[in-house]
């Protein structure tokens, strides 16, 4: 009998410490069961309070929990730091897991004890402590309780829901059966590099909305569908039922990794609706735990830093001139949102002239960064500016581009190549190389549109995703916008060149690295309109050709839509604007589509009538007031001309402290919603024409 009760006892030990070595389970009890502790003790000063006898609630070893150094659950020790429950510790007070840390304590200094706690001795617990063995994942997630819970009073703020009136990303998935672009595609978005493993059946704890206890409890889900940072959950228990599936933001501050209402004295109650279906609450959740997985325990810690960003107000910047992109002009950080900056140029008196971009935007660089490379500037009056609340960002603080060697072959001023057109974001145009700067930087000019004062050339560098060989678009069966006024259509590249006398700019210049970037079509994601980049809209990956994706916003016409590079960072995850704080700006409905699209075509033909006989500038589309680089001048007139002192950067200020952000400046509300039919292509090979080989035609 003796060696059957001792097997018995070994085999409960082993089953202990297999569903513990999961990091997933340790020691749930159902109160279904009426169970009491078994390390209860005479000598607590306190009993716990029981919740109601009706509902079985899982607790751990049959307690309801308090952390941390609660009068009841578990306790730190004083001494050594050690967790573990309470009712095991020295004394009365239970402020120590020994004897010995109770002597120690009292005979040394209170210095003393905080490095004893700091460095965790490796001291073995005594006999009353050996319930510390038994729960790893308790000792190892108490660590973090404390400073986790810091992080949630912080994380609370910046996840708070942004309601958009009428839209629901959630329904909107669901509904149309939908699929997101993962965290993962996004480097440059929260947790973009650490995301990890969550996927479809994680774990997690989120608080149980089917109960009707006055205070707030929890239960165990698991991730149905992902989309972004949207977890569809559904509580264990419920199987295959959906009925009460609902969505949540896996950065926010209501969802925990399994394990954390046990150190932190939270309870776990079944939903309501199957309360009936388990008499042995605790089997059902062993069973569904083991061999799963859950978010890592420090997951809010890692949300918290992923969204601390360097900018800080009152920073300097040199910024793109949206009224003349040949130039930048000095501007100031007035918020950050997000990684996003709102830019407030230095001129501006009453900070209505701002500008919209993300820090890691190529159109943001650090004061003295025209100069350096030979850039046109505009120089601001500075004399209002110096008040000592203003200083210079540090250049490290900008994203790096690729070095390049322009000492070999190289562009020249004159050579062809195809572009973005950053007035037009949905056209490839033909395009020449106007000026070499240094650092790899060209300026860039469309054919056939240009101001003959050079006032729309644009800034783009020779790694830049936004340039691309003769032939590209021909090759990838994309639509090549012609120069303005041309008349020999279809528009050939190789007659091109020789009627105009020009060469094509060689083709092993170009940035022609295609990451795994994690794409797919038809993918959502919220993406910024950079023809007004205030907005953050609802959007689909429509084209992909290799590191090139073509944005479509839901609910706007096909003309709006925009081609960005893979890694740009004006692109985010589902959730990122409620993860964030910012504003969405959700689909169009399909009767306010077609009243844009009637006002859109009576604006256009007003416009060609204003603009007739003015041929520097290119048509934008105007479905959308232009903002940003669209705000470029359409008048056609003179523009003004650029003086020597417009090449100067001004002196920078001294250096000072960040100051304390104001109050987020909120980009614009819309109530558009709309359920889009997408068109969809396939990717093509990345190749080349044999004319983009071309170098000189007589």
């Amino acid at each position: 009998m003796e060696n059957t009760k001792d097997l018995t006892e070994h085999s409960s030990r082993s089953e202990r410490k297999r569903r513990d070595s999961f990091g997933m389970f340790d020691g749930y009890d159902s109160c279904s069961e009426d169970t009491s502790s078994s390390s209860s003790s005479d000598e607590s000063e306190e009993e716990v309070a029981p919740l109601p006898s009706s509902l079985p609630i899982i607790k751990n070893n049959g307690q309801v929990y308090t952390y941390p150094d609660g009068k009841s659950g578990m306790a730190t020790c004083e001494m050594c730091g050690m967790v573990g429950v309470r009712d095991a510790f020295y004394s009365k007070t239970k402020r120590f897991c020994s004897v010995s840390c109770s002597r120690s304590y009292s005979s040394n200094s209170k210095k003393a004890s905080i490095l004893a706690r700091l460095q965790v001795t490796g001291k073995p617990p005594t006999k009353k402590a050996k319930v510390l063995q038994k729960q790893p994942l308790v000792a190892k997630l108490a660590a973090y309780a404390q400073y986790q819970a810091t992080l949630q009073n912080q994380v609370k703020t910046k996840t708070a829901a942004v309601p958009v009136e009428g839209f629901s990303w959630g329904n909107y998935i669901t509904s149309n059966n939908l699929t997101a672009a993962p965290v993962t595609c996004f480097k440059h978005a929260p947790m973009g590099t650490c995301w990890g493993d969550i996927s479809e059946g994680v774990r997690v704890e989120v608080p149980n909305t089917d109960c009707s206890l006055p205070t707030k409890v929890f239960w165990i889900a698991g991730i149905v569908k992902l989309a972004g940072y949207n977890a569809l959950l559904r509580y264990e228990g419920f199987e295959n039922d959906s009925s009460v599936d609902f969505w949540c933001n896996v950065c926010g501050s209501d969802i925990h990794p399994v394990g954390w209402c046990a150190t932190s004295g939270k309870s776990l109650v079944p939903p309501r609706t199957i309360q009936h279906k388990y008499t042995n609450w605790k089997a059902f959740i062993v069973k569904r735990l083991t061999g799963a997985k859950t978010l890592p325990p420090d997951f809010s810690q890692k949300v918290s830093e992923s969204m601390q960003y360097p900018f800080k107000p009152s920073m300097r910047v040199e910024v793109v001139d949206k009224t003349h992109l040949c130039r930048t002009r000095v501007a100031v950080v007035e918020s950050v949102i997000g990684g996003r900056l709102r830019l407030v140029y230095e001129e501006s008196e009453d900070k209505t002239d701002d500008f919209w971009c993300h820090m890691y935007s190529p159109l943001i660089h650090h004061i003295g960064w025209s100069r350096s490379i030979g850039h046109r500037f505009k120089r601001s009056d500075i004399t209002k500016k110096q008040d000592g609340h203003y200083y210079d960002a540090p250049p490290h603080l900008f994203a790096k581009v690729k070095e390049v060697d322009p000492s070999g072959e190289w562009f020249k001023e004159g050579m062809k190549l195809e572009a973005i057109d950053p007035l037009n974001l949905s056209a490839i145009c033909v395009a020449t190389i106007r000026k070499v700067l240094a650092d790899g930087y060209l300026m860039i000019g469309i054919d056939g549109s240009e101001a003959a004062d050079g006032s729309d050339w644009f800034c783009y560098h020779a790694t830049s995703p936004s340039i691309f060989p003769v032939g590209f678009c021909e090759i990838n069966a994309i639509e090549l916008a012609p120069p303005r006024g041309y008349a020999k259509l279809p528009f050939k590249w190789f007659d091109y060149l020789r009627e105009t006398d020009s060469i094509a700019a060689p083709v092993k210049l170009f940035n022609k690295e295609v990451p795994n970037h994690g794409f797919h079509i038809r993918m959502k994601l919220e993406a910024v309109d950079l023809m007004e980049p205030r907005l953050v809209c609802v959007a689909t990956v429509t084209r992909i050709i290799h590191r090139l994706l073509r944005i479509h916003f839901d609910g706007w016409e096909e003309e709006y839509d925009q081609w960005v590079d893979c890694e740009s960072p004006d692109l985010y995850p589902v959730g990122w604007c409620q993860l964030t704080g910012y504003q969405l700006q959700p689909p169009a409905p399909q009767t306010s589509r077609d009243s844009q699209s009637s006002s859109s075509k009576q604006k256009k033909k007003a416009k060609s009538q204003q603009y007739k006989g003015h041929k520097k500038k290119r048509k934008i589309p105007v479905g959308k007031k232009p903002v940003s680089l669209s705000s470029l001048p359409m008048t056609g007139g003179v523009r003004r001309s650029f003086s020597g002192d417009e090449e100067l950067t001004p002196p920078p200020y001294r250096t000072l402290p960040a100051q304390t952000a104001p109050e987020a400046f909120q980009p614009p509300r819309t109530s558009q919603e709309f359920n889009p039919s997408l068109k969809t292509e396939s990717s093509i090979s990345w190749m080349f024409s044999p004319v983009a080989s071309l170098r000189h035609y007589s």
